[in-house]
């Protein structure tokens, strides 16, 4: 049966890659950061909270020194990357419908397969469909062996130290659940919210989780601190509300929050700096218009579907 770790170590192999790929460039702190992160996909399981802590400060250290350099490894050409994007056009856009289209097909059909761990089916089809969509843009665009590992670390490089934020953010959710921060929250809205009224406890919940995430960068983050603040005791369990569409819709809400937040930094503002734009938070200005709207709309799907 595949399960989660063979995506981890599909990460920790390109991460090695990346390592292996940049002794060429004389960027010491580039192999380091990316030899790092390797061995955190590889083997995070077996080094222990100490270890894992220990690896964390390393790359902290790597990118708050400075070390990290942006990396050109050379591929096709200019003129080569015009003339392939004139010929194709829109199609060039093609692969990259692999990845979701596998994800959604594999939650539906192979839950139940007994190929794949049923708990982490999404994830792990999302892996496959990464690997899918790779060899069929190779098999199309007959692509360099090594392009895509050359171009990845270009884009890494590029990214930067945001690339770890995802992580970092998802365990300080974790730790900010353990040290009973949710208690917290939920004493506060508790007090807030009028007994009895469900759309409030709605309102509270998603809106708490697009504010949360904007505190905190990250809906990975604020979900286990705002479930346990609200949704557990309010929504679920005073309410009788269905948990798989509240926390699905629960999540939607905080990626709302997401748009919003210049603590997002590998979504918000590495663009920004990728596309050189003048205004370091024109990512997010363009966003407030969609994510408002949408965060009003999950609010409403919430109260509507979860209480059936």
């Amino acid at each position: 049966m595949i399960t989660l770790a063979a995506a981890y170590t599909l990460a920790g192999l390109m991460f090695a890659a990346f390592a292996v790929l940049g002794l060429r460039d004389g960027r010491p702190g580039n192999v380091a950061f990316h030899a790092l992160l390797a061995l955190s996909f590889l083997a995070g399981d077996q080094l222990g909270d100490l270890g894992n802590g220990a690896l964390v400060v390393a790359l902290v250290a790597l990118a708050g020194a400075g070390a990290l350099r942006r990396s050109d490894p050379v591929t096709t050409s200019g003129e080569e990357r015009r003339a392939n994007a004139a010929r194709l056009g829109n199609a060039l856009f093609l692969p990259a419908l692999i990845v979701p289209a596998t994800a959604l097909l594999g939650t539906l059909f192979l839950k139940d397969s007994g190929l794949i761990d049923p708990k982490q089916v999404t994830l792990i089809s999302l892996a496959l469909g990464v690997v899918l969509a790779l060899a069929a843009t190779m098999a199309w665009l007959r692509s360099p062996l090594l392009a895509p590992l050359q171009e990845g670390r270009r884009l890494i490089d590029a990214v930067g130290w945001a690339c770890v934020l995802p992580q970092m953010l998802a365990s300080l959710g974790a730790v900010f659940a353990a040290a009973g921060v949710g208690a917290l929250v939920g004493a506060g809205v508790g007090a807030v919210i009028p007994d009895g009224s469900r759309l409030a406890a709605v309102v509270a919940y998603t809106g708490g989780m697009a504010l949360f995430t904007m505190i905190m960068g990250n809906a990975f983050a604020a979900f286990p601190v705002m479930t346990a603040a609200v949704a557990l005791p309010l929504l679920i369990r005073g309410f009788g509300g269905d948990p798989a569409v509240i926390c699905a819709i629960g999540m939607l809400s905080g990626f709302c929050g997401t748009l919003l937040t210049p603590m997002a930094a590998n979504f918000n503002i590495v663009p920004a700096t990728l596309l050189d734009l003048d205004d370091r938070n024109g990512v997010i200005r363009a966003q407030v218009w969609t994510a408002l709207p949408l965060l009003a709309i999950n609010t409403a799907l919430m109260y509507g579907l979860a209480f059936r």
